[in-house]
């Protein structure tokens, strides 16, 4: 058996995101737990958003919960960004996980349009 919600590639990658979150998150240096607590919310509610906004019924409902995904996405990309100018992120994961959530907004920004759009 699978959930509707697995068998999207959104979903999918914002899973590896998370993954990918949990394990920079990790490396955060002591006096920093507060940035590292943060990405790992944000990073798990996109995956949650996703999942909550399939399982609805009214299109206006699944728009609003793959708007509030898009939106964690994009809290993430600037937390990595914080992190970087900190000097506490890896430079490369940084930019591999930033391109994973470029991926994820761009296709969470097409689930929020209107159907015929």
């Amino acid at each position: 058996m699978s959930f509707a919600h697995e068998k999207l590639d959104v979903y999918r990658c914002a899973t590896e995101h998370f993954v990918l979150a949990v394990r920079l998150a990790a490396g955060v240096p002591r006096g920093f737990g507060f940035l590292a607590d943060q990405y790992r919310r944000a990073a798990l509610s996109i995956p949650l958003n996703i999942a909550e906004g399939v399982g609805k019924t009214s299109e206006d409902d699944r728009r609003r919960y793959y708007a509030g995904a898009r939106g964690s996405a994009m809290e993430c990309a600037a937390i990595l960004d914080a992190a970087e100018l900190l000097g506490i992120a890896d430079r490369q994961a940084a930019a591999a996980g930033k391109a994973l959530l470029e991926r994820i907004v761009q296709m969470l920004s097409r689930l929020c349009l209107p159907k015929g759009r």
